[in-house]
């Protein structure tokens, strides 16, 4: 089971941490990612971690703003968003896979919103 929290309401520019508490299964196990989908668009890949932490993936939109990281003592996974901007409305979801860091996630979380405000 995940489990998100730390979604609300920020003015751009501002900063919000999600977190992600994974429960049920080994979570060193697995390569841990966060995902978004605005209204009336398609997921899409934000950010992940390998299982060990060692390395990370972003996309594009998010690079030098967002930063993941993991608790494996905690099982938790984290989304440190800094310089909010409006386009980074959505609901946002954590998971958990085996495949790739992009990809061939099998878990995932009920969603947090995120609604950023110009």
């Amino acid at each position: 089971q995940l489990v998100e929290s730390g979604g609300g309401l920020e003015q751009a520019g501002g900063s919000l941490r999600l977190s992600c508490a994974a429960s049920g299964r080994t979570f060193s196990n697995y390569h841990m990612g966060w995902f978004r989908q605005a209204a009336g668009k398609e997921r899409e890949f934000v950010a992940a971690i390998s299982r060990s932490g060692g390395s990370t993936d972003y996309a594009d939109s998010v690079k030098g703003r967002f930063t993941i990281s993991r608790d494996n003592a905690k099982n938790t996974v984290y989304l440190q968003m800094n310089s909010l901007k409006p386009e980074d409305t959505a609901v946002y979801y954590c998971a958990a896979g085996r495949v790739s860091l992009t990809s061939g996630y099998d878990y995932w979380g009920q969603g947090t919103q995120v609604t950023v405000s110009s």
